[in-house]
Order: structure tokens, then sequence, then C-alpha cells
């Protein structure tokens, strides 16, 4: 694979053109924090728990919405308490999802240069997916509500498969369904868990600069490149 620079939008353009793109959702295409972190504080109130805000939420997104809850039961205290059991959890993880289906884009909206580009990439004949790990009963209201729905050949959720990412299934079975090979596909993400999942992949690698990665700097885990905008993304290929 050619070295493509990394940082500030200032890439190389080393790249062979891809035929597919395979996007993460939240934190990559959506700023969906704010209607997450609602929900997050909607389960805790319902338990009488102090909210904890989208600052210390935003940390906790990227593993499924069950491990979203299990991070916010323990930052809360509360998990550790005795008592604590999986039913426990299940049905604070009921709870997040009966309040997050009711409010699943209020507050939401598009990242940077999402509107713009998404359009642009499908005319050029790329086939593009969404790969999340969000249950996927949540990405065609989503995506819907955004207007951006009809760009995606393909959704793929955090169940809509026995495993997730940072798994390599997930991207390989996008790959497969879209009939486009791993080599001539890139992932883009916001998270070392996309990355983890496309180097298991093997498949080059975009992160955004802009999303939640569990409160760490996305360049420590080495993306092959990083984008403050997805505008910048065919600047990578021409």
């Amino acid at each position: 694979m050619a070295e493509v620079g990394i940082g500030g939008g200032q890439m190389t353009p080393r790249w062979s053109a891809p035929r597919a793109l395979l996007f993460d959702l939240d934190g990559t295409l959506v700023h969906s924090l704010p209607d997450l972190a609602d929900a997050v504080d909607a389960m805790l109130a319902s338990y009488q728990l102090p909210a904890l805000g989208e600052a210390h939420i935003s940390s906790m997104v990227g593993n499924g919405s069950r491990k979203l809850i299990e991070r916010a039961l323990s930052a809360s205290s509360w998990c550790g308490a005795p008592g604590h059991s999986d039913e426990l959890l299940a049905d604070a993880h009921h709870r997040f999802l009966q309040h997050y289906r009711q409010h699943v884009c209020v507050r939401s909206s598009l990242c940077p240069g999402v509107a713009e580009q998404l359009p642009v990439l499908q005319q050029a004949g790329i086939k593009l997916a969404v790969v999340t790990n969000k249950p996927i009963e949540f990405v065609p209201p989503l995506l819907k509500a955004l207007a951006i729905a009809d760009v995606f050949s393909l959704l793929i959720g955090g169940d809509s498969l026995p495993e997730k990412k940072p798994s390599a299934l997930p991207l390989q079975q996008a790959c497969a369904q879209l009939g486009v090979p791993v080599a001539d596909s890139i992932m883009v993400g916001d998270s070392r868990t996309d990355i983890e999942a496309a180097r298991a992949a093997g498949m080059r690698v975009v992160a955004v600069s802009f999303g939640y990665n569990h409160g760490e700097p996305v360049a420590a885990s080495r993306p092959d490149a990083i984008i403050d905008n997805l505008n910048e993304l065919p600047a990578l290929w021409r």
C-alpha cells in the first residue's frame, strides 16, 4: 500500500480509487451523541441516578448499545453495587432503547462534508455502505431523517452478524455483498474499533478527526490517513 500523508487535510493522493467505501455511522457520518446522551441520561434518571452528560458519554460510544449502557452504569458507580446482575443490565439496556427509539434524530446532525460528498461519491460509481456497531433497527430511520439513506447500497448493524467491529467479519461481509474485493475497498471511521477492524480485514482505513474514539486521539491508532472533512476523501486517490 502506498503511504498517504496524515493530518490537517494535507493528503498525498497515492492510492488507487476505491470501488467501495464502508462508513462507520456514529461520529463519522452523524453527530449522534446528543440523542445518545439524552437516552442514556433518561435511562439513568429512571433509576434516580444523576445524568452523566454528553462530554462524559462521548468516550463510551463505539462498541454497541449494550456496552454503552454497561459503561454508563459503571460510571454511575451503580454497576458494581450489591445486587448488580445481568438482569439489571438487560433492564437498563431496554430502558435506553425505549427512549432512543422514540428520539433517534431529535438533536443529531450530519458530520462535516457528509451532505455534500456522499452524492458525489455515489455518482462517481463508488458503492457506499454503512458498517456500524449500532443496532440495525436505528440505522435506516436515522439515515432517512437526515436525508442520506438513498446513497447507500448496504447497511450492516452491530446485531446483523454474529460478530461486530473490531472483528473483520462485518467488513468482509459488506465487501462480499457489494461484490467488491477487500483490496478495492476503504473503511472510513472515527475510532480504534474501526481501524482494528480494517486492519484485521486487510483493508485501507481512513479516520475522521472529529469523531468520538473513546476520548483518545485517533492518530494514536495509526490509520492510513486522517481527514477533517469528508470532502477531503477524493484527494486520497486523485
